[in-house]
């Protein structure tokens, strides 16, 4: 198994992010590309101590980019929807 440090990157703050976070009781993280389901909720159990229903993912592809004649492509990266149970809640935004 893997440390969770290694398998969670950092939290996807957003405006979707926020919007599925107060209906659907979820939050986005930045993965790492080659975990899994089972590595993410278990990182995020131990980490944050709360109960994970589901974990989704999504593999999203690096766009292309260029700077007049030289093109070159973003890296691509792993973004996981990760359902928390009734009642359990991460609040990345504590101390502010």
């Amino acid at each position: 198994m893997k440390h969770y440090s290694k398998v969670l990157l950092s939290p996807l703050v957003t405006e979707k992010g926020t919007l599925v976070g107060e209906i659907g009781n979820q939050v986005l993280f930045k993965v790492s590309p080659d975990a899994n389901k089972i590595e993410i909720k278990t990182a995020v159990e131990d980490f944050f101590k709360v109960k994970v229903v589901r974990v989704h993912t999504v593999r999203m592809l690096g766009k292309r980019r260029r700077q007049g004649r030289i093109i070159g492509q973003r890296p691509s990266w792993k973004k996981a929807y990760v359902t928390l149970a009734k009642g359990q809640r991460i609040d990345f935004f504590e101390g502010a």
